[in-house]
């Protein structure tokens, strides 16, 4: 479904339990009450959570269903790494890594972790340089394409693949990186945002140091 979903059309659209949309407006609520202190994401977002965010996050499920270990890159808010745990929570062997370098940002994930006693780990580490064997690397709002995949490089050597949340401007950043990196990418439309893409990479080959 492409559009803007509330509540009600998230709950249908994804099959997500009351045990699962709880957890995401628990998650709603703990994300609002930080980002008062805290520049997380845009305030006016929050108004349109359901969409922007639990949306825009849960619609990786859809190209990835087997994949059970996630990790998101520059996680910051949580998103999509937190949506991503709370809909595989109870799903045996589904994990994600929640890499972020900013330790108040960690702390804020691991309040929400904590709280909704999610099946994830928060690092606060760069993520380049860690060694995490995953199924996906993943995502948003992190840094243009050539610098992600730099970011990313160690877990395409680990054997993951790339599903990364962009804008309307993903052409020319797949264009910039592709001076410095050799890969493989597809682009797939967002069914959050009609000016969203999201990038799948299979494969990522080597490239000079950006």
């Amino acid at each position: 479904m492409i559009g803007v979903l509330d509540e009600a059309d998230f709950a249908r659209e994804t099959g997500a339990s009351p045990a699962v949309m709880a957890d995401l407006a628990r998650y709603r609520d703990v994300l609002a009450e930080w980002n008062e202190v805290m520049n997380l994401v845009g305030p006016a977002t929050i108004a349109t959570y359901w969409n922007r965010h639990a949306w825009d996050s849960a619609q990786l499920l859809k190209l990835a269903p087997e994949a059970l270990r996630w990790a998101d890159l520059g996680a910051g808010a949580g998103l999509p790494g937190v949506v991503l745990a709370i809909m595989g929570k109870g799903r045996e062997g589904f994990h994600v890594h929640l890499v972020e370098s900013m330790a108040k940002r960690c702390r804020f994930l691991s309040e929400v972790v904590g709280q909704l006693g999610l099946p994830a780990t928060v690092h606060n580490e760069r993520a380049e340089n860690l060694d995490l064997a995953v199924d996906i690397v993943t995502a948003r709002a992190c840094a243009p394409m050539a610098r992600l995949l730099g970011y990313a490089r160690p877990y395409f050597k680990a054997g993951a693949q790339g599903l990364f949340l962009k804008g309307q401007d993903v052409a020319s950043e797949l264009d910039e990186a592709a001076r410095s990196w050799d890969f493989e990418a597809e682009t797939l439309p967002s069914l959050s945002d009609p000016r969203g893409q999201i990038v799948r990479v299979r494969r990522l080959g080597r490239g000079r140091k950006v």
